[in-house]
């Protein structure tokens, strides 16, 4: 069996003594995985860096076998992230997102979101809003989305200021107002209005962070990405 499509490398580990094992995201096909013999070569190093786009070809005898990768650089990303302290904990966080997909199924809308953040020349409120766009619509694709366009209580689809933090469900200010202090904030912004502020950034990734930690982290016994809370303070420091 084989294909070729274009893909963008999210991980890479050592396989052997000479080979490594590349994560990558591909067009159509999703998270995938493949050998690349003599990885761990001078001549592979520069190539086989998260975050770099390149084109694979894929070949196994089995649909079901980790198969190997033949990898041609398409675009040195990961060497443009080393240069900028926020963009390459950007990168990262991304990297390991990303790696919480299933394998082999489809996400091309997420591998679109995190190309142009990693491409994004945006200010620091930009790259805060549009990473916690990331991790709203990464909720959405793993199962777990937020219902934040109609209230829970009334139905009204106006007004919509806080998200119960059991349930996902949003309710207008009316309405959170007697449980205000259980209630997480709901930015504007991730309903796609409001220009946001430092705090609407903060209040986003709270938002977000819960419900990884909720549905993800704690339920799969994994970490956090040990840039986030970093990557985090760095967004939200006041200019």
């Amino acid at each position: 069996m084989e294909w070729t499509g274009h893909g963008l490398i999210i991980g890479v580990r050592r396989h052997g003594e000479s080979s490594v094992i590349v994560e990558t995201m591909v067009a159509g096909r999703g998270r995938y995985m493949g050998l690349v013999r003599g990885g761990r070569s001078t001549r592979h190093a520069a190539t086989l860096q998260p975050g770099n786009d390149v084109q694979l070809t894929w070949r196994a005898r089995l649909e079901n076998h980790l198969g190997n990768f033949n990898v041609e650089l398409v675009h040195a990303r990961a060497a443009e992230l080393i240069a900028d302290q926020t963009r390459l904990y950007a990168g990262q966080l991304l990297c390991d997102h990303l790696r919480l997909l299933p394998e082999r199924d489809p996400h091309d809308r997420l591998m679109g979101a995190a190309i142009d953040i990693l491409d994004g020349a945006g200010d620091q409120l930009a790259l805060g809003a549009a990473l916690a766009r990331f991790e709203f619509f990464l909720l959405d694709e793993l199962g777990f989305g937020l219902d934040i366009f109609s209230c829970a209580l009334t139905g009204e689809t106006t007004n919509l200021t806080h998200v119960s933090p059991r349930t996902g469900r949003a309710v207008t200010r009316t309405a959170a107002e007697p449980y205000i202090d259980k209630l997480l904030p709901l930015p504007g912004f991730l309903q796609g209005g409001d220009t946001p502020n430092l705090g609407d950034i903060t209040n986003a990734f709270r938002l977000t962070g819960h419900f990884l930690g909720m549905h993800v982290w704690t339920a799969r016994q994994i970490a956090p990405p040990t840039t986030r809370d970093r990557l985090i303070g760095m967004l939200t420091k006041p200019l």
